[in-house]
């Protein structure tokens, strides 16, 4: 045999461990927005555990909300059904879609109870609603930062599977663009939902 064909059978060799060394980055990068979500699903499922908390607490108080407190719990209910699915499948732009919507559903709704909250003295006074109240707000931090932690692992993840050569590798391994969370707010909506009862 001469020395073209070990030259041949060297550069096809480079050639497909080059490949694989692309597929295997693509696929650490895929696994790491997928853990980033998995840190955003611990924070939600906290947040979904202080509600009913919140709920039985300010039921007392505010009998007279009967819509509201129903207004959160049929909210909840639809935010972690929304994050199952996303869960599921971070990859998935339709289910990212409907769990920041539903999401952002939630948040108004307890917007709307914290405000309504307001008008009760004794309420506000609580300590389990105040500690509650603590609690919530310091979940709600947690979830901004991992949310932002998420969104920057799935701006690596996309930047890869949209670079030359990366992109054709990506093409054939099955690779899709990941869905950044962004808000579906309108800015009024944007501001920060007040929790404090002090």
């Amino acid at each position: 045999m001469s020395w073209g064909f070990w030259i041949f059978v060297g550069v096809i060799a480079a050639i497909v461990a080059w490949l694989i060394a692309i597929y295997n980055g693509l696929v650490t990068l895929r696994n790491r927005f997928k853990n980033a979500f998995a840190q955003i699903d611990v924070q939600l499922k906290r947040r979904y555990d202080l509600i009913p908390n919140l709920v039985e607490t300010a039921k007392g108080y505010i009998k007279h909300e009967r819509q509201t407190l129903e207004a959160v719990i049929a909210a909840r209910a639809s935010a972690q059904s929304a994050n199952q699915r996303a869960a599921a499948n971070p990859a998935d732009a339709e289910a990212m879609k409907q769990m920041v919507a539903a999401e952002a559903g939630l948040s108004g709704a307890l917007g709307r109870l914290f405000a309504v909250s307001e008008a009760y003295p004794d309420l506000k006074a609580n300590q389990t609603m105040m500690q509650l109240s603590e609690e919530l707000t310091s979940t709600e931090n947690k979830l901004s930062f991992a949310r932002q932690a998420y969104n920057d692992a799935v701006m690596s993840y996309n930047t890869a599977i949209e670079s030359f050569p990366d992109n054709f590798v990506a093409g054939f391994g099955g690779f899709r663009e990941a869905t950044l969370l962004e808000s579906t707010e309108s800015p009024e909506e944007r501001k920060a939902v007040k929790v404090s009862f002090s």
